[in-house]
């Protein structure tokens, strides 16, 4: 996605929020490099099922290589002809791709100024799309931070209906390693987010 404007100030524990999502869309959308995996094995969490998330992806990320990793993520999202999952809220919600989900995206995503970035070429609705949108409007990537309100919306909208089963899937799915970890974060994290939107609304 690209961005109208540079990040501006926002809560610590917004930051926070933003940082998780923005994870998740890197970690979805290209196989992890050395960096990140170096990164990923220096997290560390309390005793909360998020914290033992957080840890488990550590301690698989130790254990990781990047050529391990590209044959993971060929395997469970490219694979021959298809991969083992199709990361996409069409399909998920539809059974097929670039169906009415992916139009509902297109328009909310021009109402608040959001392009899909010239680079990419994979439907808007896929997990990693979604999740570098989210952490986006929480920070302001794409105009000012995004009000309580209307995070909640795009996230009832486009990532509630579906995001607990694909990663639920993912954590599941048989060429997982370092993205089963991945999908137990992701579930708990949506799991978070899914009870603070409820407990906020009004």
């Amino acid at each position: 996605m690209s961005a109208a404007m540079d990040v501006l100030d926002v809560a610590p524990e917004d930051r926070l929020r933003a940082d998780l999502y923005n994870f998740l869309g890197l970690a979805l959308a290209r196989p992890a490099d050395q960096m990140l995996l170096d990164q990923m094995s220096e997290l560390s969490g309390d005793d909360s099922a998020m914290g033992q998330a957080v840890a488990g992806l550590a301690r698989v990320a130790k254990a990781s290589t990047p050529k391990g990793v590209e044959r993971e993520f060929n395997a469970l999202f490219i694979g021959l002809g298809r991969g083992e999952l199709l990361p996409y809220a069409s399909y998920y919600l539809t059974g097929f791709l670039n169906e009415k989900p992916l139009a509902r995206l297109r328009k909310d995503m021009g109402a608040h100024q959001i392009t899909r970035a010239e680079n990419v070429f994979e439907p808007e609705d896929s997990m990693a799309s979604l999740m570098e949108i989210m952490g986006g409007m929480i920070v302001g990537r794409f105009g000012q931070p995004a009000p309580l309100d209307r995070q909640r919306m795009f996230f009832n909208n486009h990532i509630a209906p579906w995001a607990t089963h694909f990663y639920s899937d993912l954590e599941a799915a048989n060429a997982s390693i370092l993205y089963a970890s991945i999908g137990s974060l992701g579930r708990e994290f949506m799991s978070i987010e899914k009870e603070a939107f409820r407990l906020t609304a009004v």
